[in-house]
């Protein structure tokens, strides 16, 4: 398949690696075709990596995924022709998490609302799921980096996105039991709360490499 990653940080880079890996053809986007981050991960991945605008990634996919500063992100994708956008499926991995006072970060969108939800009613004609957003980005590609059992959670309106979404976890090493749906995009208020813990613990035990164990009877 054709990919879009939106966004040049560890994030995008590790998930496009990635998807490289399984043979889609990625092109990383960013505000200029000319960013030396997307030219040099893309020339470092060979022929199925490329790099252009936010605008030329989205227009040659077929899948999308926002791995974009949350802050930013509806900028972004305000800056893509609504016709790229339409019928495609968004996979929002990004956080909207405000830094401007410093670590830990606060949501900038929050309770009663998420950045999944408003980038939802932005574009309304985008198959939007949120996923992947609650874990660093090595155990995105690599679930098996953590030991025993953990899960990915997701959220999205449309159930046949949904399905693309974890046909793709599965090609990274997702087993179908770690796949937890939590059901529509306002679920997303609840994936994206949780960054004010995870980056609490993070500090508590001085590494990222943890992740969600949903336990019951």
């Amino acid at each position: 398949m054709k990919m879009a990653i939106l966004g040049t940080g560890d994030v995008g880079k590790t998930l496009g690696s990635a998807l490289i890996q399984q043979g889609h053809a990625v092109m990383m986007g960013s505000r200029t075709a000319d960013n030396e981050s997307a030219v040099g991960w893309a020339a470092e991945r060979g022929e199925r990596a490329s790099q252009g605008t936010f605008a030329d990634a989205a227009a040659s996919a077929e899948v999308i995924l926002n791995c974009s500063a949350g802050m930013h992100s509806l900028s972004i994708l305000a800056g893509i022709d609504p016709a790229d956008l339409s019928g495609k499926v968004l996979i929002d991995v990004a956080n909207p998490l405000d830094f401007s006072n410093g670590f830990p970060p606060r949501l900038s969108i929050c309770n009663d609302d998420s950045l999944g939800e408003q980038i939802q009613r932005a574009h309304p004609d985008a198959r939007v799921v949120k996923a992947f957003n609650t874990m660093a980005n090595p155990i995105m590609t690599a679930p098996n980096k953590l030991a025993g059992e953990h899960q990915l959670l997701v959220c999205g309106n449309d159930s046949d996105a949904k399905a693309v979404v974890k046909e793709i976890a599965l090609s990274f090493g997702w087993q179908e039991n770690q796949w937890f749906d939590l059901g529509g995009i306002e679920q997303a208020r609840g994936t994206e709360m949780y960054l004010a813990l995870w980056v609490r613990l993070y500090g508590k035990l001085q590494t990222p490499m943890f992740n969600i164990a949903v336990t019951r009877e």
